[in-house]
C-alpha cells in the first residue's frame, strides 16, 4: 500500500489535491529502479508509475480536496522529528569521535590533547545540550497543542544545520581516514546533508520565520 497525493480537481490549486490508499497490486502500478543516492542508504527512493491505474473511491483518505491541507498540518510534526533525529545524530557523530580521538595519536601525543580538538569538542557539546533543551520545550509545545509552524521551523533550522556542522568537525578530526568509508563518521556526515533539504528547505524555513516576524 501507498498513500498518493493527486490532484482531483486540477482547476482548484491547493484545494483540488485529495489523498488516495493505493494497493500496489492493482493493475498499472509499477515500481522504476531505485534511485542512488550518497547518503540514508537505509531508506529506500524510487520512482512509482501509475499506468492508467484506476482506484476505487473508498481509497480516498479523509475528504477530497483536502489532501493539501492534511499535509500542510502535519509538517510541524514531522518537523519535529527530523530535529529530534538531528540530536540523535549529532550525539553519535561526537560519540565516535570523542572514541577516536584518544586513542589516535600524532606528533608524540592523542589527538584529544591538542586544543583545537578540546574546543572543537566543547562546542559541540554545548550545542548538543542547547539544542536538546529547545526540542523539549518544542514536544511540551505540541502535547499542549501550542506548537506553531514558526516553532516548528526554528527548531527544524537551527538543528538540522547544527547536525550538518557537528558532523563536518568531527569528520575533520578524523583527519584523512573521515574520507573513507573504512571509519562510520563519513557515513554520518553523507546522512547529515539531506536534513536541511526534506520536510522544508533551510531557506523555507528562513522565509517561515521571517514571515511571522513581518507578517508577509
Amino acid at each position: 500500500m501507498v498513500i498518493v497525493c493527486a490532484k482531483t480537481d486540477p482547476k482548484a490549486g491547493a484545494k483540488g489535491v485529495s489523498l488516495f490508499l493505493v494497493d500496489t497490486s492493482l493493475p498499472g502500478f509499477s515500481r522504476g529502479k531505485g534511485i542512488k543516492k550518497i547518503g540514508q542508504h537505509a531508506s529506500d527512493t524510487a520512482e512509482l508509475f501509475f499506468s492508467d491505474l484506476v482506484v476505487p473511491g473508498e481509497a480516498l483518505l479523509g475528504e477530497e480536496g483536502k489532501g493539501f491541507a492534511y499535509l500542510m498540518q502535519e509538517l510541524p510534526r514531522e518537523r519535529l522529528g527530523v530535529g529530534a533525529q538531528a540530536i540523535g545524530a549529532s550525539e553519535g557523530a561526537l560519540a565516535l569521535t570523542l572514541d577516536y580521538v584518544q586513542q589516535r595519536h600524532a606528533f608524540g601525543q592523542r589527538i584529544a590533547d591538542f586544543q583545537n580538538t578540546r574546543f572543537k569538542l566543547a562546542e559541540a557539546r554545548a550545542r548538543i545540550d542547547m539544542a536538546r533543551a529547545h526540542l523539549n520545550q518544542c514536544i511540551s509545545k505540541y502535547h499542549q497543542g501550542a506548537m506553531t509552524a514558526t516553532d516548528a521551523a526554528i527548531l527544524k533550522l537551527m538543528l538540522t544545520e547544527m547536525q550538518c556542522d557537528i558532523a563536518h568537525e568531527c569528520l575533520q578530526l578524523f583527519g584523512g581516514y573521515g574520507y573513507t568509508l573504512e571509519y562510520p563518521i563519513s557515513r554520518f556526515f553523507v546522512d547529515a546533508r539531506v536534513q536541511t533539504i526534506y520536510a522544508g528547505t533551510s531557506e523555507i524555513m528562513k522565509e517561515v520565520i521571517a514571515r511571522s516576524m513581518l507578517g508577509k
